[in-house]
């Protein structure tokens, strides 16, 4: 596509499901929207989209592409494939420079760039990541009940997950990859459930094509599962909203109002870089509420030059 050297109303960097759920907003209120995307969604080496109506059981990459392709309908709306990499104010609007050095500019900015799991780097778990080790059993553990289930638990906040996982499953194993911090009131709640703890650190997974076969220990016991739920810590996808200035809190993500407004005048961000609730239909609404709030801000500013 050949871009116009112009003044977009909004540019979008990040466009999976929570950019392009705003864009479709933008778009249809007749804004230039440019969205400037990666290809790097975090779910895409998942097999199964889940818990989103209409298209549960879809391949996320589907769901993803027949979004792009009827947002791409509105004609204010174009689509770069391409990494930005830096953003700065200018002037009242926001230069956005690609990695090939394609520079654009817009009036309005919003960051839809998602999270990184930082999983493990043990040999196995980047193969089965989105296929049978999982980051939340809400959006997953469906699929999985009553099979031999195993979490990785590194401190007493996740002992809510253990719950979760056992009320899928009471065949769970317990992982803490190395002395354990369960305060000991819950390790004896688990004990009595038949819940083991196993504090030896983990060594690799031995997998089919994704699929766990067995948990590896460095003591070379080895623990069949189905799926694995290590819980990993995550990150901001990208370093271009801190880079700018936009507030990350202590949870890792990007700081909004209520109205998915960051510190800085003029930029918004939504999608899983403002939540920890990170599922297809959250982000999607998200996206939408984004485009209401900017669309807002646009017709009043334009209200008010005129």
């Amino acid at each position: 596509m050949q871009f116009a050297n112009s003044l977009y109303d909004v540019i979008i960097i990040g466009g999976s499901y929570a950019g392009l759920s705003a864009a479709m907003g933008l778009g249809r209120s007749l804004f230039k929207v440019l969205i400037i995307d990666a290809g790097e969604r975090c779910n895409r080496n998942g097999l199964r989209a889940r818990n989103l109506i209409t298209q549960d059981g879809v391949p996320p990459g589907d769901v993803a592409g027949e979004a792009k392709e009827q947002v791409l309908k509105y004609k204010a709306v174009e689509f770069l494939n391409g990494k930005a990499v830096s953003a700065v104010k200018k002037d009242n609007v926001f230069e956005v420079v690609t990695e090939t050095g394609e520079r654009f500019t817009g009036r309005k900015l919003l960051f839809s760039t998602g999270l990184k799991d930082k999983i493990l780097p043990i040999p196995g778990m980047a193969e089965c990541w989105g296929r049978s080790a999982f980051h939340c059993p809400f959006t997953r553990g469906y699929e999985v009940i009553g099979q031999s289930l195993g979490v990785l638990v590194s401190n007493e906040k996740e002992i809510s997950s253990i719950l979760a996982i056992y009320h899928l499953s009471k065949d769970l194993k317990v992982f803490t990859n190395g002395p354990s911090t369960i305060p000991p009131e819950w390790a004896e709640k688990f004990e009595k459930r038949g819940i083991p703890i196993i504090e030896t650190e983990l060594e690799s997974i031995e997998h089919e094509n994704g699929q766990m076969k067995y948990l590896v220990l460095k003591d070379g016991s080895k623990h069949a599962l189905n799926a694995f739920f290590p819980r990993p810590p995550i990150e901001q996808h990208s370093s271009v909203p801190k880079d700018l200035g936009c507030t990350i809190n202590k949870m890792g993500l990007i700081q909004v109002d209520e109205l998915q407004r960051t510190n800085i005048p003029g930029v918004f961000a939504t999608g899983d870089c403002i939540t920890l609730s990170r599922t297809l239909s959250v982000a999607i609404a998200a996206g939408t509420k984004a485009a209401a709030f900017i669309v807002k801000e646009l017709v009043e500013e334009n209200f008010a030059m005129e």
